[in-house]
Parts: C-alpha cells; structure tokens; sequence
C-alpha cells in the first residue's frame, strides 16, 4: 500500500485507515453522518491525493485529448475545466476525469486513483500523434475543500478573490503561503468548494493552514466514507460502480459529456446508442420502506423476477431514507416507475426519482 504524503498526519488525527485504490487513505475520523453533516452545513476538508494527474502538452496535445474523450475540450479556454469520459473500443467506460486547460496546448487530466496505470497505457496507445505526456501522480497532492462555507473560510488564506472563480473554472495563485498552487472550483460533494493541487513536500503546510483558517467555521477533516455519501446524494458516478468497461455513457446517464460535434473512440457507435436509444439506463431510486439498499443487491419487478443490480447505494444522512443507483430495462426507467429492492428476503418497495437526490 501507497500512502499519501499526509497519511501520518490522518492517523494522528486519529482517523480510521483502510486500503483504498492501492493507498492507506482515512476512510472516517468522527462518524459517517457527522462528516456528511460537516460538509452539507459549513466546511470540511479531504485529502484525495491518491487521485491521478496527467500533463499532456505540445502541438497536438489538443488532437490527443479530443481523440481519447467523449466532450469537447476545444471549447476550452485557460483556467476552464470540463467533466469528461474515456470511452474504450467496445461500448464501455475506461475512466471519467476532468480536464484542465493550463495554458495554450498544456491539459492538466485528473483521473481515478484505481485506474492510473490503466488510463496511462491507454491513453498513450492512442498517442500516435507526438503530444508530448508526463505522469505527475506520484508528485502531487490534492485536498477538496467543500462545503456552503468553503469561500469565508479560506479567504484569508489567498489574494484572489475565491467568490468570483465560477463553477468549473480555476486559477494558478497564491494559496496558504504557497505560489503556483491550483484553486479550482470544483469538487464531488455538491456543496460547493474548492479543489487545492499543490507538491507533496506543500500539502502539509497547506493542510495545517486550511484547518487554520477554517477552525472559526467549524472546519473537520473529512474521510472518504462521507465522501461517497455526498456524492451519491447528487447522483454523481463513481468509476467501478455505477460506471466501468461494460456501461456506455450513453446508458449511464453521461450524454450531456458525449459529444458528437467530433470524432472520438468509438463515436460513431455511441452515436448510433444514442439515436436508438439503450436496453438498459442508470437510474437513481428512493426506498419506500425501512431498508438500506447496497451495491449487488438485485433489483425485482412485482412478480419477483431480477431485472437489475443496484451499483451504488446507502442510508441518505439528509435525507433519512435509503436511496441508490442502479440498472434496468429502459421500461422500468421512467421517473415514478415502482420497483422492489431485494433486501435479504424482503422485496423492499422504491420509487424511480429525479436526480439529485439532495436539493
């Protein structure tokens, strides 16, 4: 097992560290609900440095990028970010990831901790082009510092104004005392925040400085339990659940990042998916009954019959109520459909809702 460079610090703090994407990472330090509740109300911190970042540049670094993704990163201008997907030959997913555009013909692609090795060798399987590409993941640190009172909290701690960076945009600055540091306006929470990529040897100082900053708003390290909880109230997909391999974006509810305006990795039979539509879509549910619903369980029609896996699911800590996601026949997709979640030997009633979950 990797650790990240503040791994020690998080067992000081005395959190719980599981093995996770091949590093030691916090998985909680207080409780599950309390670091929900953290984020969702003031602000907490979570050190995701074992993410992967890739900078692809030179001439053609565009031409590559738009040739492994699904969006249109020529619609990118320098300090935009864009949601993207890798799609492979054969229908499914290899990773999601967000681009970054540094400056002219220099990308900045963040990806999965699970797949960095993966999305590497497939990217560079496609580089028959000449962009020039460098694997930073082993040099980079990265903390999401998300919640409503993300920008109060860290203000004193830069001389940019952090309320005027909009949402999936970011700036190259001074930040805890540091230059040069990335400050994007993005994050997995849906509660708003930022997104620090600082060095190794300048995540301790920066960390310690956050939790400075923060302490007069109530600011907690957060673990990567509550992490999944928050995004799962927004619907947002986690890479090996609810996409992999197998699930195309189309199906997966990710068409809004699949664009046809050019040519990608097996574009032309998305393209063909998307007009005749999908057997089978992503859909997010909400448990009628008591129950909390778990990746693997099967999905059950009235008369019992499996029609679907859950691939992600919990007990909403906002909402109270067991939600999910999951895949069925596009007949069982539309919203307010009913359909039973098999909870050990109880067929547990849910209803298909609109996404987020949390509003």
């Amino acid at each position: 097992m990797k650790n990240t460079a503040l791994t020690e610090t998080h067992k000081a703090l005395g959190a719980k560290i599981v093995p996770f994407a091949g590093y030691n990472m916090p998985v909680q330090y207080e409780g599950v609900n309390a670091e929900h509740d953290t984020v969702r109300n003031s602000v907490g911190v979570f050190d995701v440095s074992h993410m992967g970042e890739f900078l692809i540049e030179g001439a053609h670094a565009l031409d590559l990028i738009q040739k492994v993704s699904s969006n249109d990163a020529s619609k990118l201008t320098i300090g935009k970010a864009q949601y993207s997907c890798m799609p492979n030959d054969d229908g499914g997913i290899v990773d999601d990831l967000i681009i970054y555009k540094i400056k002219d013909d220099a990308y900045l692609l963040v990806v999965n901790a699970s797949n960095i090795e993966k999305d590497w060798n497939w990217i560079r399987s496609k580089n028959d082009i000449g962009a020039t590409m460098r694997d930073l993941s082993e040099d980079y640190a990265l903390l999401a510092i998300q919640g409503p009172k993300a920008i109060e909290a860290m203000q004193s701690l830069t001389s940019h104004d952090l309320s005027a960076i909009k949402f999936y945009n970011f700036i190259v600055g001074d930040f805890a005392g540091i230059e040069h540091i990335i400050i994007s306006a993005t994050g997995y929470t849906g509660s708003g925040g930022f997104e620090i990529y600082c060095k190794n040897n300048e995540v301790k100082q920066v960390w310690d400085k956050v939790l400075e900053a923060g302490a007069d708003f109530g600011i907690k390290p957060i673990g990567l339990a509550a992490r999944d909880t928050l995004r799962l109230e927004m619907g947002y997909c986690l890479y090996g659940n609810d996409i992999d391999d197998t699930t195309s974006p189309i199906e997966a509810g990710l068409g809004w990042i699949t664009k046809f305006t050019k040519d990608f990795t097996n574009s032309e039979a998305l393209k063909a998916e998307k007009e005749q539509g999908t057997e089978r879509k992503l859909i997010a549910f909400q448990l009628e009954e008591r129950g909390i619903p778990r990746q693997g369980y099967d999905i059950v029609d009235g008369q019992g019959k499996t029609i679907g896996v859950v691939t992600s699911g919990t007990m909403s800590p906002s909402l109270g109520k067991g939600i999910g996601l999951g895949y069925v026949p596009t007949v069982f997709a539309d919203v307010n459909s009913k359909i039973n979640i098999q909870i050990r030997k109880n067929a547990v009633t849910a209803t298909v809702v609109k996404l987020p979950f949390y509003k």
